[in-house]
């Protein structure tokens, strides 16, 4: 079995005024001052350390990429939220993943917030399959498309745009803290839930395009695929 999944996030601004000295008072502000001094940019989107977990969505999907199940959480309540994706990926044993930067952002965040709790992860987290960068059990599409880093890493919507589909239609991740701040964290989930179906569905075509998969199978997959991410997007 694999996991699809993506992670969202706002910054979590009091531990960041815990780190920058002389904090800004008012969080836009201290967003851009954490974002110089602690990504060294002005993108005011700061390292997976000093974020927090509003969402996540996962897609369980059989070896030959036929889905199974959907699971997902949405809220305010971080510990309780980190609880029910190790619980979730506690249903199988030998799980593997597939994610969009996934080892840069969403796998470290995942550490450093369970550390924050006190919480324990699930082992196959830290097992060689999946921590091992070249391993067929943790696919990041980053690297899978950058060949490791040799090439530059693309962003999904563009691979999206690559094959002919409008991805990210919900909104985009440097809108997040806004829809967190109007309260909108079941709007979020829906946006989790289109970045889980779009890596899918790029997955499929990377897997077809390497001849890892049929036609046969592609075109029923990615029917059915499509047709999800259709009625996510409102078409």
């Amino acid at each position: 079995m694999f996991f699809i999944f993506d992670v969202e996030t706002v910054p979590d601004f009091e531990f960041v005024r815990q780190v920058i000295d002389h904090p800004e008072e008012n969080d836009d502000d201290l967003l851009l001052q954490a974002s110089e001094e602690l990504a060294h940019n002005k993108s005011g989107f700061l390292p997976p350390m000093y974020h927090r977990v509003i969402s996540w969505v996962g897609l369980w999907i059989e070896n030959n990429g036929m889905p199974k199940q959907k699971v997902s959480w949405h809220g305010t309540d971080e510990q309780e939220g980190l609880k029910s994706l190790f619980d979730a990926l506690s249903t199988y044993k030998d799980f593997g993943l597939i994610h969009h930067n996934g080892r840069g952002f969403d796998l470290p965040l995942l550490t450093y917030r369970a550390m924050k709790h006190n919480m324990q992860m699930p082992l196959r987290l830290n097992h060689y399959d999946i921590k091992y960068r070249y391993s067929n059990d943790n696919i990041d599409l980053l690297d899978e498309f950058s060949n490791y880093g040799a090439s530059s890493w693309p962003k999904l919507k563009h691979l999206g745009y690559l094959i002919g589909i409008p991805f990210k239609q919900t909104g985009e991740g440097n809108e997040v803290l806004a829809m967190f701040r109007r309260d909108e964290l079941p709007e979020i989930e829906h946006y989790c839930y289109e970045d889980v179906m779009a890596t899918y569905v790029v997955w499929l075509h990377l897997k077809y395009t390497v001849g890892d998969i049929d036609r046969e199978l592609f075109d029923n997959l990615n029917d059915r695929a499509m047709g999800k991410l259709n009625e996510i997007q409102g078409n």
